[in-house]
């Protein structure tokens, strides 16, 4: 949930508690996710000389284990927060779920399917650019987790843990950052794959990402207490300057 928190940041205000999970369960977490994003281009392609998949795979595994070590670090609550789901999860967030799930999938299928007939690929001015989106939307997306402890994977307000709004941080600049930083994931992941039908269901995506931060935004003006006013503070969602 990419909401927003006070006006002190959470990460300097929060005990120093560690997540207790063992290591092994989160390392055992990483390599599976890692994996379904393998098998989901891999399998597709019907091929293992795909030398940008395994890049990508590989970013993908960097950009976890970094954003992991900054959460156990600073805000490890939230790793295992993140593991389930919350009790209260709002009916249309659950819908949103089940009906974006198969369009991130075809994102990666598709990738993987224009790469069956494809040459291994360049690492050229595309993918280039695909890297220079990809990293900041990373750091944006580990940053937005690091300072909100409210950040779960569902839209809930999130009374049995105190919630409250989060001003410090990207959150500052815009309503949603986690959801900027998503999006940017999504444009990077074309380009550094080098497909251009991607491209489709990447628009489609980023449409879901979009509509979920409309009707996020609307259940935060609604439900949680001191949101409107930071929202008439920080006037964009997304986009400083834009929307």
């Amino acid at each position: 949930m990419d909401s927003a928190g006070q006006r002190t940041s959470d990460a300097e205000t929060r005990p120093a508690s560690r997540s207790g999970m063992p290591p092994v369960y989160v390392a055992s977490a990483i390599a599976a996710m890692v994996l379904v994003f393998a098998l989901l281009l891999f399998v597709p392609a019907g091929r293992l000389d795909w030398r940008l998949g395994w890049v990508y795979v590989g970013l993908i595994a960097v950009s976890v284990i970094i954003n992991w070590g900054c959460l156990q670090r600073w805000n490890p609550e939230l790793i295992e927060r993140r593991m389930r789901f919350g009790k209260g999860t709002k009916t249309w967030d659950k819908v949103w779920a089940v009906t974006f799930a198969p369009v991130m999938i075809a994102v990666y299928v598709v990738a993987g399917l224009e790469a069956r007939e494809a040459a291994s690929g360049t690492m050229g001015g595309g993918w280039l650019l695909g890297l220079a989106i990809f990293v900041p939307s990373a750091a944006m997306l580990t940053w937005s987790m690091v300072v909100n402890p409210f950040f779960e994977k569902t839209v809930r307000i999130q009374t049995d843990r105190g919630h409250r709004v989060i001003d410090t941080g990207p959150y500052a600049y815009m309503r949603h950052p986690g959801y900027l930083a998503f999006i940017g994931w999504m444009v990077s992941t074309p380009l550094l794959l080098d497909s251009s039908w991607t491209f489709i269901p990447t628009l489609v995506a980023i449409a879901g990402i979009i509509i979920r931060t409309i009707l996020e935004d609307h259940t935060l003006q609604a439900e949680l207490p001191g949101y409107p006013s930071y929202a008439a503070r920080v006037r964009f969602r997304l986009i400083p300057g834009v929307w």
